[in-house]
């Protein structure tokens, strides 16, 4: 992938998903992207390098963090929960899109059950239908 690519499928994933959005909380250099009012992903080149920010279940965080270089704790976030990825070796499309969607789907299992823009008991058909919805979007894996 090059160096923004990332973030592309990212974004794309996010403002895919039903009652996904963008905004600007934090100013114009970070997106931000919610369901329901709350943050699931976050795109930003303050640093210097193109970084998602994503939420994440603790445990899958710290294994992504010792197997992949350019994944680390969450810029400016709750270490235990987010990470922010980097460019570079393992960073994949297909790995952005399930980390953007492990991110929504964990953001929407907080919500109570009437707010929930998807039943994420049927999880499998949800994704199945995502990944058509984005074929087409995507740019290609490089």
């Amino acid at each position: 992938m090059g160096p923004t690519q990332h973030q592309d499928v990212a974004s794309a994933v996010a403002l895919a998903l039903p009652g996904g959005t963008r905004t600007w909380p934090f100013g114009p250099e970070h997106d931000v992207y919610k369901v329901r009012g709350k943050v699931f992903c976050m795109t930003t080149e303050v640093t210097g390098t193109p970084l998602v920010t994503l939420k994440c279940a603790p445990d899958d965080g710290e294994a992504l963090r010792q197997e992949l270089a350019t994944v680390s704790a969450g810029y400016h976030m709750n270490k235990r929960h987010w990470i922010s990825l980097a460019a570079g070796p393992g960073i994949t499309q297909d790995l952005v899109e399930e980390l953007v969607l492990e991110a929504y789907a964990l953001v929407v299992a907080s919500l109570p059950r009437r707010l929930r823009p998807i039943d994420l008991d049927d999880t499998e058909r949800f994704r199945t239908g995502l990944r058509d919805v984005l074929a087409g979007r995507l740019p290609a894996d490089s």
